[in-house]
């Protein structure tokens, strides 16, 4: 009978020393101290408007509100009349809940290349995916995605969710490749 793998490697030897997890404790007391502190509640007079390349945009919930809140980002973004938002796409998927307005989105799916590298390309026919109020718009993540509001007389608006917790694991992808036209 042969040896077990963790004798063969000889994980059980060594002198180096460490004091992790007494350093992941005295963060995590931090961590838990800070955390009560934060908000729980953001009135609607400190959620913030911002006009972004892609659009404008009312902030609800993310990492710069210092919110206790860790998993998601999430806002109201408005399109005006007969407009559109940035072309743009992130690592994380990407969730719409239609509040007002009718119009569509084109999805560009990816199709990645695996050689000795990836190499991210996309579809060049996009899925057009109409909505109106109330609708819910699921965005994959890597889709590279448009809205477009329908109406030349009323603005669209609709609340945008996305996952916090893929930024934070280390895919902070956020490409914008078209500017929202309202943007200067």
């Amino acid at each position: 009978m042969g040896k077990a793998p963790y004798e063969e490697a000889n994980v059980a030897t060594g002198n180096k020393t460490m004091n992790c997890y007494a350093n992941w404790l005295v963060k995590s007391k931090k961590f838990i101290e800070d955390d009560a502190k934060r908000p729980k509640v953001l009135s609607a007079v400190d959620q913030p408007w911002e006009n972004s390349q892609q659009g404008r945009l009312r902030h609800i919930i993310n990492e710069q509100l210092d919110l206790r809140e860790y998993a998601v980002d999430m806002y109201i973004q408005e399109i005006p009349p007969g407009s559109k938002s940035g072309k743009h796409y992130h690592a994380s998927e990407e969730m719409l809940f239609i509040l007002e307005g009718s119009g569509y989105d084109l999805h560009w799916d990816p199709k990645p290349r695996i050689e000795d590298k990836y190499y991210w390309e996309w579809k060049e026919q996009a899925l057009k995916l109409p909505w109106s109020d109330s609708y819910f718009v699921y965005i994959p993540p890597l889709v590279v995605h448009q809205h477009f509001n329908a109406s030349k007389t009323e603005k669209a608006r609709f609340i945008s969710n996305t996952c916090r917790t893929v930024k934070d694991i280390g895919y902070d992808w956020l490409v914008q490749l078209e500017n929202c036209p309202e943007w200067k």
